[in-house]
């Protein structure tokens, strides 16, 4: 009897080892926006899990989590990831890799989305991370707010005075915000700061905005921002303000230019980090990736509503034309 009571045990033993051995992948998604807003970033992610032959439902399963711009509600959708036993967490944003890192979990991360991750100290190196958290940065420290302050004044030549528009308290930007200060400087043009913490801000800053006669309008991209695009290209038109951003999103929205690394990508590239961690690659092993792909998006019919002439040497470097 004990010889059949061992093998039993046995049996049960090896079972369970064969169950974990063909227990579907399981990966955690957070988002800091609405799905109604952002679900295209889940969806290029998707694709770059497909292109990696990943079949969701069958070979993996993806457990999704919206912040809806709240970002004190990463904490708590981090800790019911974690609770779910997920084998990765897939997190946007700057703030939302932060707060994966101060959570300590010992659930691999990746992030993307993020500005400058070694500043804000996510990571020890690009090359060598370190830790438990890796991922796609957005590169914005390279010389990008330089570049967004030269397209605006290469559309609007007219322009002596531009608008800054940021949240101050999202991580990250404030380094941003000083190359614009010196960038503008560059070429003689007077930067106006306008700081915006929450929704209810946006009418007394656009109000603000308008009484300094600026010719244009730089809008600094975060979570807040970034959920509100619709509002804030609809009060940029109000107030007849050409206005460059940071993701295509705004342009594809009705801004008038927007310059900087394509965010679905980065969603995409964020699968085939997912891919080499479920196959027993370390994050710490894994050098933190800076955007390979760009894109320069001008509106036309956002041009014309405000009386532009877009001059054919910008539209001819433009990745896309909207009219």
């Amino acid at each position: 009897m004990r010889l059949i009571g061992l093998i039993a045990a046995l049996c049960c033993i090896l079972t369970s080892f064969s169950a974990e051995a063909q227990r579907t992948p399981k990966v955690g998604w957070i988002e800091a926006g609405s799905r109604s807003a952002n679900q295209h970033f889940l969806d290029a992610f998707r694709e770059g899990l497909r292109d990696l032959q990943y079949v969701e439902g069958q070979n993996i399963v993806i457990e999704e989590r919206w912040a809806d711009g709240r970002v004190e509600r990463f904490p708590e959708l981090l800790a019911e990831l974690i609770g779910s036993k997920v084998d990765v967490i897939v997190v946007a944003s700057t703030p939302g890799a932060s707060a994966a890192k101060r959570s300590e979990t010992i659930t691999p991360v990746v992030f993307w989305g993020v500005s400058d991750p070694v500043g804000i100290g996510l990571v020890a190196s690009l090359g060598h991370p370190g830790g438990n958290i890796t991922g796609v940065a957005l590169g914005t420290e390279e010389g990008l707010p330089g570049k967004w302050v030269e397209l605006l004044r290469e559309a609007v030549p007219n322009a002596t005075r531009v608008a800054v528009l940021w949240n101050p308290g999202a991580r990250g930007l404030e380094l941003r915000v000083k190359e614009l200060r010196a960038a503008a400087a560059t070429l003689k043009l007077k930067l106006y700061i306008f700081e915006v913490r929450n929704v209810s801000e946006f009418d007394g800053a656009f109000n603000a905005i308008s009484k300094t006669h600026v010719g244009g309008l730089i809008v600094m991209v975060d979570p807040l921002t970034l959920r509100n695009r619709e509002r804030i290209v609809g009060l940029a038109a109000q107030t007849r303000l050409p206005t460059i951003y940071g993701f295509s999103e705004f342009a594809r929205s009705g801004g008038l230019l927007a310059y900087g690394p394509s965010v679905p990508d980065q969603a995409r590239r964020a699968a085939t980090y997912v891919d080499k961690i479920l196959k027993g690659t370390k994050p710490a092993d894994l050098p933190v990736e800076q955007p390979t792909r760009f894109e320069l998006v001008i509106n036309l019919k956002t041009a014309k509503a405000l009386g532009l002439t877009i001059p054919q040497t910008l539209l001819g470097r433009a990745d896309q034309v909207i009219e």
